[in-house]
């Protein structure tokens, strides 16, 4: 008897991820779930270098300034003691307008040299409601809590989405005509946009997303919020907030993303690395104990093992 629908998951048609892979990934928070899990089993990757954008227009400015290696003056402003700007995360955020754009321009530039090079791109999608700052006309990427008043707010329709996708992956092809481009639409609940209006969202997002991934071969989706919707439908696999995963979701989507995009071959030596992982966070009752020192000459020789067999490996 099965107490749950699952979702027919296949095998992926573009490369695979392998220690040789280098993948960018940006988008919503929940990238960074998948971002801490390719780090975690030591993957090449760059990991929201403006921070967290969740709607495709802010993932769409993003690459444009790194097409021109040039941030947008005018959306930098000064506000409660802090430099900040409309196209990026507060994450950015500096006391010196200085430092906060050699910080932007440095981000610029590792982006510049990272998506050349890239063989993966992950991109979660997070919402297609979207800001305009009424002063410059521009669509942001945060308000930085500045007051409603300088904003009007927009859910992008399907067709306006599905045009920013395309712009979007046209821009990552033309750094990199054979990279591999994965979206997927981030599981987590934007409540506060109201609950039909997220449904909404979600609804826009998906379609978009779908006209373009049947467009190319190296475009491809990956379903997130199909998996926490349908295969995890329990509040008890979210946060307390009941808006977010929890490990336990992020785990599972997880080994689901693991199952079709890593390398089979990997999949014993993953295990592996998460052995070395737990190893090096032991904290031991005895340092000095004779049992303590075989543990860790053990796992040095395992570390020497993998890194010898893949020398890309850093521990």
């Amino acid at each position: 008897m099965k107490f749950q629908t699952q979702i027919p998951l296949h095998s992926a048609e573009g490369r695979l991820l392998d220690f040789d892979a280098q993948t960018v990934l940006l988008g919503s928070c929940f990238t960074k779930h998948l971002s801490n899990k390719l780090e975690y089993y030591k993957f090449h990757t760059l990991s929201h270098p403006y921070g967290i954008l969740f709607h495709p227009q802010a993932l769409l400015t993003l690459l444009k300034h790194v097409h021109q290696n040039h941030a947008d003056e005018q959306a930098i402003f000064f506000s409660d003691e802090q430099w900040k700007s409309f196209d990026a995360h507060s994450c950015l955020n500096h006391n010196s307008k200085a430092t906060f754009q050699n910080q932007l321009s440095l981000r610029l530039n590792e982006c510049n040299t990272n998506f050349k090079s890239a063989s993966h791109f992950i991109i979660t999608l997070g919402t297609a409601w979207c800001y305009r700052h009424l002063k410059t006309k521009n669509y942001v990427a945060n308000c930085h809590k500045q007051p409603s008043s300088l904003f009007d707010k927009k859910l992008f329709d399907i067709d306006e989405l599905t045009d920013i996708l395309y712009e979007i992956t046209n821009l990552i092809h033309g750094f990199n005509s054979k990279a591999e481009v994965i979206f997927t639409v981030s599981p987590v609940r934007h409540l506060k946009d109201g609950f039909i209006e997220n449904s909404q969202s979600k609804a826009h997002l998906i379609s978009a997303v779908h006209r373009v991934v049947q467009t190319a071969p190296l475009l491809h989706y990956f379903p997130s919020y199909e998996l926490m919707m349908d295969e995890l439908r329990d509040y008890r696999f979210y946060e307390r907030d009941m808006l977010h995963p929890n490990a336990q979701a992020i785990d599972f989507i997880w080994e689901k993303f693991k199952s079709i995009w890593i390398n089979p071959k990997l999949h014993t030596v993953l295990k592996s690395i998460s052995r070395i992982q737990n190893g090096l966070q032991h904290k031991p009752f005895n340092p000095e104990s004779a049992a303590h020192r075989e543990f860790r000459s053990s796992l040095e020789a395992e570390v020497k093992r993998l890194t010898k067999e893949y020398p890309g490996l850093n521990f």
